[in-house]
């Protein structure tokens, strides 16, 4: 019998005898009968609608989403129906980007941006990467790629991870590491276990001119908290990942100097989409052959 899969783009490869795909991009609409569809293959970052449509087909058996966190998917997803995420696939992208974001901050690329736009060659040294103390929470694959990259940069790295095992300290123990952090990089996944996890008190207990980059999930943070620190200047910040997403038109984080943002753009560059073809492509040779899905989160 011919399964049927929906995939987001075309060019799937070769496949094994017995499926048949289908392409829903999450930006066209969708085929109008979704009731035979088996395997499912989540369009990357285009917001919940293609999620929802989990809900129009009965059939589905496995679901293959392109992202690391699933914490948006799993109220949608139906009972009995497998998961698997995209563990791996934006490990180098997010880790470039976090380095970006550091470096942006440290060496105060924005302000030497501004000075080009207005053709000034004022001049003065700024902070640097290389010998601060980095607290690194999340010590998963995206994790281990960012310490990679600090390692190059000669900082000194402090993972910390959910919960102690040796070389990596537990979350429980933030409160003793936070102050002599000079730069804290979350790489948090969103849950009810780490939403609000670094709120006033955390903050309070870094040092004065910290750096704080989240380029994990917005909802770790309390932005609040986040923004009474970085106004008066005692913290700052570079986030690709805020709550609320989107930050809103007129929030005074968008304006506070020492603070750089990105629209959540640091998982998805060029080097994602091979590395999903391929991984998208390696599990529909493992659901046509009856095997079990590789990263398969339930």
């Amino acid at each position: 019998m011919t399964a049927r899969v929906l995939v987001p783009w075309a060019d799937v490869g070769e496949l094994p005898a017995g499926l048949r795909v289908e392409v829903y991009d999450g930006v066209s609409a969708p085929p109008a009968d979704l009731s035979g569809v088996e395997f499912y293959v989540l369009p990357y970052d285009r917001g919940i609608e293609p999620v929802r449509l989990m809900s129009r087909m009965p059939a589905l058996r496995a679901v293959q989403t392109l992202s690391a966190g699933v914490d948006t998917i799993l109220p949608f997803l139906p009972a009995g129906v497998s998961l698997a995420n995209g563990q791996g696939l934006h490990d180098l992208s997010v880790a470039e980007h976090a380095l970006a974001l550091v470096l942006a901050a440290q060496r105060d690329l924005p302000r030497w941006f501004r000075q080009q736009g207005e053709g000034s060659w004022a001049r003065e040294h700024t902070r640097s990467l290389a010998d601060s103390r980095v607290l690194l929470l999340g010590y998963g694959s995206i994790g281990r790629a960012i310490e990679r990259f600090l390692h190059a940069a000669e900082a000194t790295v402090v993972p910390v991870a959910r919960r102690a095992r040796p070389g990596v300290h537990g979350v429980d123990e933030l409160a003793a590491l936070l102050p002599s952090a000079d730069i804290l990089i979350s790489v948090l996944p969103g849950s009810e276990s780490t939403r609000g996890l670094i709120g006033t008190r955390e903050l309070a207990l870094l040092p004065d001119d910290a750096l704080v980059v989240n380029v994990g999930r917005g909802s770790t943070m309390d932005t609040a908290a986040l923004t009474t620190e970085t106004r008066t200047g005692r913290l700052r910040a570079a986030l690709d990942v805020v709550d609320p997403e989107p930050l809103p038109a007129g929030h005074p984080l968008w304006t506070t100097p020492g603070v750089v943002i990105t629209p959540h753009v640091a998982g998805g560059s060029a080097s994602f989409y091979p590395r999903a073809k391929k991984l998208v492509a390696a599990q529909l040779h493992r659901f046509a052959a009856g095997e079990p899905l590789a990263h398969l989160v339930t």
